[in-house]
């Protein structure tokens, strides 16, 4: 049984060892990165150089709120650095929705402020409330010294919401999955994925990643250095979100070095499975005029130049005209995705 496990693994072993020697490589370019690039091919999208100053003033009316908005939050700030606590945005909020308005505001205001000090958000202790899910081969202890486990086969753990507060992590998965949705990592779960091809650990940002749930990766890939796979939809918008664990978001671009996992792999679904497994043709979905654009913009992407594979599967898609949801399957077998898709794909080194 042992040796037809470590058969079955070989595959991402040996891309283990691989991802290994790169990661002193990887640090030095970190270090070495003195001036702030559009993109970096060992951190990801970096703020750009060319900045523009806003101005907001107390004595002019059209800024007032903002100025107000602004103060308050710093103020808080203040008083949750000194206690040493914390709160989510959701929280600052509701201190005074009044003069807030909308969630938009504090969201917006706090990412100014951690820009402008330079400092990750959770150094403001600011923290945003968590809507990714775990699951898997990992235990570790939150800050206040909850212990989690996340080896239960039926149900997931909520990822924290104080990512740097984990500590004490003990796995011994072998590979890290990201997927999209969470209907799909429901499905593994149902299907008890996680234990019938143990060891390993499945995480869901549901959709866009929150922060949250892009810290905690880097957060797995800093403590483990294991293969992490994206399986995300044969469509442009999964194509973005994956892009996003592994080269950041505009957005977030000046906290890129503690999001971005650069040695994320694709693993599925690829344009190029579509044809290759036959997919039945009423399981295809047609690009939309929106869809076209945003392949467009992506494949115009600097870190596209770095990923030839990716962009051959890009253009495959954008030839083909058509898209496929991850669910899409199930039309070849209910179960096709958990006991013949994954399997073969992990076994046989499936990945780009």
């Amino acid at each position: 049984m042992e040796s037809r496990a470590a058969h079955f693994f070989s595959e991402i072993d040996q891309l283990r060892a691989k991802l290994l020697n790169n990661v002193g490589v990887m640090t030095d370019w970190q270090r070495a990165e003195k001036e702030i690039n559009h993109f970096d091919s060992a951190i990801g999208l970096q703020m750009s150089s060319r900045q523009s100053v806003t101005t907001i003033r107390s004595d002019c009316p059209s800024s007032v709120t903002k100025f107000a908005q602004i103060l308050k939050i710093l103020s808080v700030i203040y008083r949750l650095v000194q206690s040493n606590s914390y709160a989510t945005k959701r929280d600052i909020y509701y201190n005074n929705t009044k003069l807030f308005g909308s969630q938009k505001a504090v969201d917006s205001i706090v990412d100014d402020i951690s820009c402008l000090l330079k400092v990750p958000r959770r150094s403001l202790h600011v923290l945003a409330t968590s809507k990714g899910l775990i699951s898997g081969d990992l235990c570790y202890m939150e800050e206040d010294g909850t212990r989690i486990d996340c080896n239960s086969s039926s149900t997931a753990v909520s990822v924290s919401s104080n990512i740097s507060g984990i500590k004490n992590i003990v796995s011994s998965a072998k590979f890290v999955m990201i997927i999209e949705k969470d209907a799909t990592f429901q499905r593994l779960l149902d299907d008890d994925f996680c234990t019938k091809l143990s060891p390993c650990i499945i995480i869901t940002g549901k959709g866009v990643p929150d922060v949250n749930s892009r810290l905690m990766v880097k957060r797995l890939w800093d403590e483990l250095h294991i293969p992490i796979f994206a399986l995300v939809d044969a469509d442009p918008h999964g194509i973005e979100i994956m892009c996003i664990y592994k080269y950041g978001s505009v957005a977030m671009s000046f906290e890129a070095h503690s999001l971005t996992v650069p040695s994320v792999m694709w693993l599925g679904l690829l344009p190029s499975d579509l044809q290759r497994l036959r997919v039945p043709k009423d399981a295809l979905i047609p690009l939309t005029k929106r869809d076209e654009s945003k392949l467009c913009s992506l494949l115009e992407r600097p870190y596209l130049t770095s990923q030839p594979e990716w962009e051959k599967e890009m253009k495959l898609m954008q030839q083909n005209k058509v898209k496929a949801e991850i669910q899409s399957l199930t039309a070849i077998a209910p179960d096709f995705l958990t006991q013949i898709y994954l399997p073969n794909k992990l076994r046989y080194g499936g990945w780009i």
